[in-house]
């Protein structure tokens, strides 16, 4: 059949008949792990009854309310419920429908804040290389990855960058605590080399995403950083996007280090691929300088969405009530430990890594010199297309920038048993052991 779709690619897959807790079936009937939760959206698993429920009863009531004009109930109760479980200070809460706009909202409010303090010079954002934060302009002016990048050089804003903390990576023989100051100091340095009254704000992914595959620092990196944008009176933006509601077995991944942003991005588990549905979240001053200066000067038509928002409270229930954090961080741990046996048993496996059940596999050419497959090889989607045959769907980048290097997210629904865990493993191994053939 003729598509009139058009995406990244001319690639063509089969069509979507249903999906149900971490399984999907195509219209041939054939059913497929979700071992990528799509791309780390559908965090309580597909078809949950209670989600859809809240839905449909919203819908009977109202589908849209301008909120200019009206407030509605469930954005109310939404905002309250994260503001609950956000940081201390983090009282103020904006909605918006997706992860670039999470960003961009996180960033102009930094700058309206700086802008009403007087602080004009203040506009520029340190980013690290490699990031993704979004495909918007100006989300994907904070991104980091070349094939992403490079069409749009000349169009995007000019943002300074500093290394990711890849240190699986770093030839310095050091310990993992050294390792983690000296990846923070490259902020430090950054900002001496700008200067501070021209830093607006540092973002970050607290564990890394599709460009860099589940990256985790060092656990000296994260309190270095904080302290390093307090020293210098710069905002600290957590974009926790992937990251957020529950994904690494923490309502929010900066929990793990005690660590407070100023702001915070996030969205895609937050509607869990029921609605379009994310959210930023500020500290009360901060908002309350911007609002008396005149108000916030941004927005999106569907902010606060009352059908998204009770989905959205809905979802944030189901995580509570199934107990799904703790199973996250379990099976997360079940994972990995499975992930570092495939590791013993094919050489190809460089590193494994991650976070919860947001973890993530990367292939090498010599583990050794942890020098990438040759691109050519194809290696990042071959490995998808070998496990998709199987049944099982896993999420590929390139990690070395955008041109080379190939890893693997691996990152089912919060709701996957032993048993699952056990079948995806089995798949990979499986899997790699066919690409072994063809490489």
């Amino acid at each position: 059949m003729k598509s009139h779709l058009f995406y990244q690619t001319r690639d063509r897959k089969p069509m979507l008949d249903r999906a149900e807790g971490i399984y999907m079936w195509d219209v041939n009937g054939k059913r497929y792990i979700d071992g990528s939760s799509g791309a780390m959206v559908s965090n309580i698993g597909h078809s949950n009854e209670n989600v859809l429920a809240a839905m449909k009863a919203q819908m009977e009531k109202s589908t849209f309310g301008y909120r200019l004009h009206f407030e509605n109930e469930p954005a109310e109760k939404l905002a309250s419920r994260v503001a609950e479980l956000s940081p201390d200070g983090h009282d103020k809460i904006f909605f918006v429908s997706g992860g670039s706009e999470a960003v961009e909202s996180a960033v102009k409010l930094a700058r309206q804040c700086a802008y009403a303090r007087g602080d004009l010079n203040k506009t520029k954002v340190i980013s690290r290389s490699p990031s993704y934060h979004g495909g918007t302009m100006g989300a994907l002016s904070l991104t980091s990855y070349g094939p992403l990048n490079d069409p749009f050089k000349g169009m995007t804003m000019d943002v300074p960058h500093i290394p990711s903390p890849s240190c699986y990576l770093d030839t310095d023989d050091l310990p993992d605590d050294i390792l983690g100051l000296k990846y923070a100091d490259y902020l430090y340095d950054k900002i001496l080399e700008i200067g501070a009254d021209n830093v607006l704000a540092f973002i970050m992914e607290p564990v890394g995403g599709a460009s860099t595959g589940a990256l985790v620092a060092p656990d000296s990196y994260y309190k270095r950083i904080r302290d390093i944008c307090d020293e210098f009176g710069i905002f600290l933006i957590y974009d926790e996007v992937m990251t957020g509601v529950g994904r690494t077995g923490k309502f929010l991944a900066c929990e793990h280090w005690n660590i407070n942003p100023d702001i915070i991005a996030t969205s895609k588990g937050f509607g869990a691929g029921y609605v379009p549905l994310g959210a930023m979240t500020a500290k009360q001053e901060i908002v309350d300088t911007v609002l008396d200066s005149g108000g916030f000067q941004h927005g999106y038509t569907y902010a606060g969405n009352p059908i998204a928002c009770a989905a959205g409270l809905a979802v944030i229930d189901e995580i509570y009530n199934q107990n799904m954090m703790e199973n996250c961080a379990g099976m997360g741990d079940r994972l990995i430990a499975g992930l570092n046996t495939l590791m013993n048993d094919h050489d190809i496996i460089g590193d494994v890594r991650g976070k919860g059940l947001l973890t993530a596999f990367e292939l090498v050419s010599d583990r050794e010199t942890m020098e990438p497959l040759a691109p050519e090889k194809q290696a990042f989607s071959k490995l998808v297309n070998i496990a998709y045959d199987k049944g099982l769907i896993i999420y590929s980048r390139r990690t070395r920038g955008g041109y080379s290097g190939d890893h693997f997210l691996v990152c089912p629904p919060m709701i996957v048993t032993e048993e699952q865990i056990d079948d995806i493993l089995s798949i990979i191994n499986d899997s790699l052991n066919e690409l072994n053939k063809e490489l």
